[in-house]
């Protein structure tokens, strides 16, 4: 007679690859990776039902970091591939990663899109204010008068605000974290991937070789948790009055989660209702065939 197995519980450990980070000592990208792993452990999701897609850029090395499936695709484009793998297997978990630079510059519309069209993907961006694999220069979060390879004499260049940004772009879960607490940080992710639509996680993740402004201590003074002042996350202008502040005081967490966001987009194609596409049967019928024909000549 068969026995019924308990199911094995994920471990860290079942996430991480042979090959191990090459990031430098020290660097804030290495306590978002960490705490990836623990999330995905903690939410028991198979590294063959998890896909991690990055574009360009020291933190984009993370898919060749995490036991998973994973494309290191081009600047600023994780997010339209993403797309296209969430639309071809929406069964599979799909998270994106990348930093500043190539999130909020060269791929700043293809975040606006993404949010727009409602993708069930969490983004997760190390936000270290710098271009890192360039060696140092000014990026679209450097703040004003910040010195950079590109900016010798201070940033000239307003600061960006991918918060008040992802706000306004009808983003439905934005929150915000510090690589320096990874247990925080583990906590939005979990609820990030939960969350059935876009998710967004800014994460400061100081670079500790080329940011010698915006360092850990640097943040360690000055972040303070949302949760910890009785921030509600559903009201939308509390959010955005939060978004805004930046200076002596830096809020994290989450700053909003909107429980009423219309559908996800792969909840709503008629081409999905039948099942992720890689499942469908692709062999079109002799009566599929000819409506084709007739609908093109």
């Amino acid at each position: 007679m068969a026995t019924a197995t308990a199911p094995i519980k994920l471990e860290v450990k079942d996430f991480k690859p042979e090959v191990s980070p090459d990031w430098c000592p020290g660097c804030g990208d290495l306590g978002v990776l960490n705490a990836l792993f623990r999330a995905c452990a903690e939410l028991e999701i198979n590294p063959h039902e998890l896909a991690v897609i990055s574009g360009i850029g020291c933190s984009s090395n993370l898919p060749g970091f995490i036991r998973a499936y994973g494309v290191h695709s081009l600047h600023g484009r994780a997010l339209p591939v993403a797309t296209g793998i969430k639309l071809g297997n929406h069964a599979l978990t799909v998270i994106a990663t990348g930093g500043d630079g190539d999130g909020y510059g060269i791929g700043l519309n293809h975040f606006i899109q993404a949010m727009r069209r409602n993708i069930n993907v969490t983004y997760i961006v190390m936000n270290n204010e710098v271009y890192g694999l360039t060696t140092g220069q000014v990026s679209p979060t450097s703040e004003v008068g910040m010195k950079t390879k590109t900016s010798p004499h201070g940033n000239l260049e307003g600061m960006l605000n991918p918060m008040a940004l992802a706000l306004a772009s009808g983003c439905g879960y934005v929150a915000r974290g510090f690589s320096g607490d990874p247990k925080h940080l583990m906590k939005l992710y979990t609820d990030g991937i939960q969350y059935p639509g876009f998710a967004l996680i800014d994460v400061f993740s100081p670079c500790v070789t080329f940011n010698k402004q915006n360092t850990f201590d640097w943040f360690r003074k000055r972040v303070y948790k949302l949760e910890d002042k009785g921030h509600n996350p559903e009201d939308f202008h509390a959010a955005m009055d939060r978004a805004m502040e930046w200076g002596e005081k830096i809020p994290i967490g989450l700053l909003y989660r909107n429980s009423k966001a219309r559908p996800s987009l792969d909840l709503q194609d008629p081409g999905l209702q039948a099942g992720p596409l890689v499942s469908q049967p692709y062999v079109l019928s002799r009566e599929q065939r000819r409506k084709c024909i007739e609908e093109f000549m």
